[in-house]
């Protein structure tokens, strides 16, 4: 769908300015950028959906939602999007603490293997950050 389809106050709007908050410009930048027309609707359909419907929600804080959305990718086994989630929870006000709970909350209920590889990548996305 083009700029010019799109009504004024439609949830795409809504959702890439929430998908940029949470994701960073750079990142949403370069998902859009590498569209293509075999993309393009799964583009929108995210933007729309997830960040346009979900996570513009009130009912809970946006560090919450990052907390579900980080256990979402350690019960799945989902690591590239673990690393950019870790990055956005930060982002989102979550500290380091509350992502180690929630990793290690993971390991309980998800797997300790699991865990195991969730604690190597918040590690890296950690030390990053601080180097900042």
């Amino acid at each position: 769908m083009t700029d010019s389809q799109r009504l004024p106050g439609d949830t795409y709007d809504a959702g890439m300015s929430v998908r940029r908050e949470v994701l960073g410009n750079e990142h949403v930048d370069r998902s859009t950028k590498n569209s293509n027309e075999f993309t393009d609707e799964f583009q929108e359909m995210i933007t729309r959906y997830a960040w346009g419907t979900i996570w513009t929600r009130d009912g809970l804080p946006r560090t919450t939602r990052s907390a579900i959305t980080l256990t979402a990718m350690i019960a799945g086994g989902y690591w590239e999007e673990l690393e950019m989630h870790v990055h956005a929870a930060l982002r989102n006000g979550m500290t380091p603490e509350e992502i180690k709970e929630v990793f290690l909350q993971c390991a309980i209920y998800c797997s300790v293997p699991a865990a195991n590889v969730a604690f190597k990548i918040g590690k890296k996305v950690l030390d990053e950050y601080a180097a900042q």
